[in-house]
């Protein structure tokens, strides 16, 4: 079995949660709960979860306050948020799981998909969460990306580029390397868009700052520093003559 905790200041939160675990996921035995910060942090002290289900805000203080009480997390967390956008962006950015309230019960199944097929390092990815949401106003120096076996926590300023690949993305950095993500490139246009990447076609996503040239002939296309082509599609090519003018 796999063992849960719930923390969270609305008791009707939690008995809802509850209920959502019987039914999808009766493999999770709940061993402890707790109303906020203080009682969850001493619950913390004396038994440990292999899934914390934590509440973002909370009356006495916010689930990172009581993260940054603990000495070390050694286990998953999914965190509960009715945040606003620049903190959900900031989730994204971290790859730790999160559910909107109200819970949606096929979220909830796949957040727990991914706590059983992931196992990961939660300090370093809650170090990455924390640092993006306290400084939401500056650009973001990293993303963690989903592969088949791994996170990878990558600067963002080595992506050369993004290609889709049906429901992957192939990302491209700029000493060579390749990682297919199990994210689609819809979702990493919304994440990176305002980081200086532009979609360019349907099936790429550039970052302007490792753009050479754009070649006009033959439909159109960019060469990138790292000598590879990458095609724009016609209805692109305006608004990317445009971009590159202003870049």
């Amino acid at each position: 079995m796999i063992k849960a905790i719930i923390i969270d200041d609305i008791e009707q939160a939690r008995i809802t949660l509850k209920k959502d675990l019987q039914v999808y996921a009766n493999d999770i035995e709940i061993i402890g709960e707790a109303n906020g910060v203080v009682e969850g942090a001493k619950l913390l002290k004396t038994i440990k979860p292999d899934i914390l289900f934590l509440d973002i805000q909370m009356q006495d203080g916010s689930g990172f306050d009581l993260l940054d009480i603990l000495k070390e997390i050694n286990f998953k967390i999914i965190f509960i948020t009715a945040s606003d956008a620049h903190a959900i962006k900031a989730f994204r950015y971290a790859a730790i799981d999160y559910l909107l309230k109200p819970v949606d019960p096929d979220e909830l199944v796949s957040a727990l998909k991914k706590y059983r097929e992931h196992k990961v390092n939660e300090n370093e990815k809650y170090q990455l969460l924390n640092y993006s949401l306290k400084n939401h106003t500056k650009p973001h120096e990293r993303l963690a990306l989903h592969t088949q076996d791994k996170i990878h926590i990558v600067n963002i300023n080595e992506i050369v580029r993004c290609e889709s690949s049906v429901n992957y993305t192939e990302f491209y950095f700029n000493n060579g390397k390749k990682l297919l993500v199990t994210k689609t490139l819809k979702d990493f246009e919304d994440l990176l868009g305002d980081q200086g990447f532009y979609r360019v076609h349907q099936s790429h996503l550039v970052n302007t700052k490792y753009i050479k040239e754009f070649v006009k002939t033959d439909g159109g296309y960019l060469m990138m520093n790292d000598g590879c082509s990458v095609p724009v599609s016609t209805r692109k090519r305006p608004e990317v003559m445009k971009m590159l003018e202003e870049l």
